[in-house]
């Protein structure tokens, strides 16, 4: 007899794209010998108050979200996963530059230069 009091597994935070896979894959290839995978977190910078970062990451938090990617570990961090609940993060690249792209349904608006946005 079926639990009727299961529920399904909680969907992630962010969908990566292929191509986000893919980057998240090269940097592991090329990371600190530390390092366990790649964290997205959201500091407060910028005219519109919160950015994206993506960095290294050496250790787990408790409060971190963990994504397992084919190709590696990615974390998002704890104190940014409601700014973030239901966005895309992709990879571009075209001939002038290269860099993660979020689509955030959280984002009420974003700075000019791109570098920062609010909720």
């Amino acid at each position: 007899m079926a639990d009727t009091n299961a529920r399904p597994a909680p969907k992630a935070a962010v969908v990566l794209t292929p191509r986000a896979e893919e980057r998240v894959a090269e940097l592991m290839a090329k990371a600190p010998e530390d390092a366990i995978g790649v964290k997205l977190s959201t500091p407060r910078r910028g005219c519109s108050g919160l950015a994206y970062s993506v960095d290294y990451v050496t250790e787990e938090s408790k409060f971190d979200e963990k994504i397992e990617t084919p190709s590696g570990t990615f974390y998002i961090d704890g104190a940014s996963v409601l700014y973030l609940v239901g966005s895309t993060m992709d990879w571009v690249e075209d001939d002038f530059s290269a860099g993660f792209v979020f689509e955030n349904p959280n984002a009420k608006g974003a700075c000019g230069c791109g570098e920062s946005f609010m909720v």
